[in-house]
């Protein structure tokens, strides 16, 4: 777990659960588990993290509760500064993430928390920044690592090999 624990890559989805409803952390990371199978969820990491959030002001925790025969829980719930740092992190992952990462893909899943056309403009700036890129980097291939240039070096033709028997 990264040393700032806000910045562990869990804790957007985990505020995220938290805006649909309070929960205690077995709750958390079950169903962080079952809705994000492709992230390293522990409850021990849940725990830590919902310490760390509480500490911050980002969560709070209720009284705890028994449920029949269990031991009591303690329920945490999202906080106003909790849901301006849930914007904030879908805002960042918006704008700065990279290309295709988990973070990007997390933060387009929760898109929904901010004012539509927000999240549009974010979007429309990062498609903007993306298309500078590209320009430059075809303008620029002395720029690019050799190792992706293998097709300017071999003078390979850039569109892909015909299948075998494919009648050509």
């Amino acid at each position: 777990m990264p040393l700032d624990a806000s910045q562990n890559s869990l804790v957007l989805p985990l505020l995220g659960l938290l805006v649909e409803q309070p929960s205690h952390a077995y709750e958390l990371t079950s169903r962080l588990r079952e809705r994000y199978g492709h992230l390293p969820v522990t409850r021990s990491t849940v725990t830590s993290l919902l310490k760390a959030l509480t500490r911050t002001g980002m969560v709070a925790s209720r009284v705890p509760e028994r449920v029949g025969n269990r031991p009591p829980r303690t329920a945490f719930e999202l906080t106003e500064a909790g849901m301006a740092d849930f914007r904030g992190k879908i805002e960042a992952g918006l704008r700065k993430s990279q290309v295709a990462s988990v973070d990007f893909t997390l933060a387009v899943a929760y898109a929904g928390a901010l004012p539509a056309d927000h999240a549009l403009s974010i979007l429309d700036a990062r498609a903007d920044r993306l298309d500078q890129e590209l320009v430059t980097l075809q303008e620029e291939p002395d720029g690019v690592a050799e190792v992706h240039m293998l097709e300017v070096a071999t003078g390979a033709p850039s569109s892909p090999p015909k299948p075998v028997g494919s009648g050509s």
